[in-house]
């Protein structure tokens, strides 16, 4: 393996590390460990939740694949892209990997039936979105200009056109 292929998969790591994982796991343990069960347990309501799980690994994993392939750069704010993405799941949203983390969210809430959870994928969103408004999108419009502004006023942002 040739050491900028080893040096981009480390990063990746990285920022898997420091991003998604303290969000998808470390924040919902200790909120699941320390609050009760608000939500009902019900056989349907875990099989969905496995199945969002399922969808949001999967948006997050293609997300990912695009990042480093097309945009040639990791999941971090501070990693930018060289690149503008515009395939794949970014055909349909401008934030496909936020969706896919908030899909997994939400799948943990109710699959450990917990509101505080939800609450934190709430939480979550509501956070990403000031962020994707306030920050990301302003450099993105600086960075790639008319093809960016094309591609915002075609595609949506959180919610896919179906």
């Amino acid at each position: 393996m040739k050491w900028t292929a080893l040096r981009a998969i480390l990063k990746h790591l990285r920022d898997i590390l420091l991003l998604p994982l303290p969000v998808t796991c470390l924040i919902p343990l200790a909120v699941y460990r320390y609050t009760p069960e608000y939500i009902p347990d019900f056989l349907p309501v875990k099989i969905m939740g496995l199945v969002l799980f399922s969808l949001g690994v999967m948006l997050f994993c293609w997300s990912l694949f695009l990042f480093e392939k097309k945009g040639r750069g990791t999941l971090a704010p501070w990693s930018p892209k060289e690149k503008l993405i515009t395939t794949g799941p970014y055909r349909f949203c401008r934030n496909p990997m936020t969706g896919g983390i908030l899909l997994i969210l939400v799948a943990e809430g109710l699959f450990f039936r917990s509101a505080p959870i939800l609450i934190w994928a709430a939480l979550f969103f509501i956070l990403n979105f000031l962020f994707c408004k306030f920050r990301e999108e302003p450099y993105l419009e600086k960075k790639f200009g008319a093809t960016y502004q094309h591609y915002k006023s075609k595609v949506p942002g959180w919610w896919p056109k179906i």
